[in-house]
């Protein structure tokens, strides 16, 4: 007897995918904890919006207007301003040039420090999964526990010796620190990625006479853009919203967007202007929330893909 003769009575010659398909209506009864559940997100999400929402109407006012305290109020004059105000002539101490200068050295930070650690990363989650050797486990051990270690107590070690190298205070000594921070969870994630994959891909590989390199570049690279994506918003989220690391180790002439921020914000002198303050941490913000919009779907599909098995 074959397998037709004993499928389902609803079995239909469309194949096993329509016997996959939920059957029947949706039910319609809203639970207690539901309706809790949607309660709690509605909640969540004012929480975070309001915030927001205060700080977009906020850098569309004038000065007169925000004067007047009706911090919930559309404006009744919408301008721009503030928002030009905050790109190109707010002072950042002696200087009056916005946060520009600031971006363009972000982008002279971030990209170079996503590029090397990713690489870098897959490289050895790539090593440690299918071409393990002696000490790999140890080492992958020590990846992890430098992923825990908190900067603080790390800058001093690291300015005593890019100090000595002469890279303190230059852009590539806070493109390596970045790098070297990211190093361990990035590795992580890969690892866990290469790991849930089939090794007999690897295998059949190796029986054509694949190498390292070949294996890598023709079937484990090509398969790792979820993981890749994840490992992108993550670096792009921690470089570009850094502040400790850029003040300590970029030097004046290379201080990102953040520490340009903070001289607007913490500025003692004159008037302080809330609308430009405001308008100056939204664009701080928005390349963080443009990547993770942007590739949202594949963030999530690249976590769950990860955390197969580890």
């Amino acid at each position: 007897m074959s397998a037709a003769d004993v499928a389902a009575p609803g079995a239909t010659a469309a194949g096993p995918d329509v016997l996959a398909e939920p059957r029947g209506p949706k039910p319609r009864r809203i639970s207690v904890g539901r309706i809790g559940l949607y309660a709690f997100l509605v909640m969540s999400a004012i929480f975070f919006l309001v915030p927001l929402y205060i700080m977009i109407v906020t850098s569309l006012k004038g000065m007169p207007e925000i004067r007047l305290g009706h911090l919930f109020n559309l404006p009744a004059e919408p301008t721009l301003q503030p928002w030009v105000d905050a790109a190109f002539r707010a002072c950042t101490g002696r200087d009056c040039f916005g946060l520009s200068p600031g971006f363009i050295n972000s982008v002279k930070i971030t990209v170079p420090s996503v590029i090397i650690s990713i690489v870098c990363a897959s490289l050895n989650g790539y090593a440690l999964t299918f071409w393990p050797y002696k000490g790999a486990s140890f080492l992958f051990g020590v990846l992890v526990f430098g992923a825990f270690v908190p900067y603080q107590v790390v800058i001093y070690p690291l300015i005593i010796g890019l100090s000595t190298v002469g890279l303190f205070a230059t852009l590539p000594g806070i493109i390596i620190v970045h790098t070297i921070f990211g190093m361990p969870i990035l590795t992580l994630l890969f690892r866990n990625f290469y790991a849930s994959l089939p090794v007999e891909l690897f295998k059949a590989g190796r029986i054509d006479g694949a190498g390292f390199w070949r294996i890598f570049f023709h079937i484990m690279l090509p398969m790792s853009v979820p993981i890749t994506v994840v490992a992108v918003i993550l670096q792009v989220t921690g470089i570009w919203n850094d502040f400790l690391f850029g003040i300590v180790f970029a030097g004046r002439n290379n201080w990102p967007m953040t520490v340009q921020l903070n001289n607007i914000v913490n500025t003692t002198t004159g008037v302080r202007e809330y609308n430009v303050n405001m308008a100056a941490t939204i664009l701080t913000a928005a390349v963080p929330l443009i990547v993770y919009f942007v590739s949202g779907r594949w963030f999530v599909r690249g976590i769950a893909a990860g955390a197969v098995k580890g």
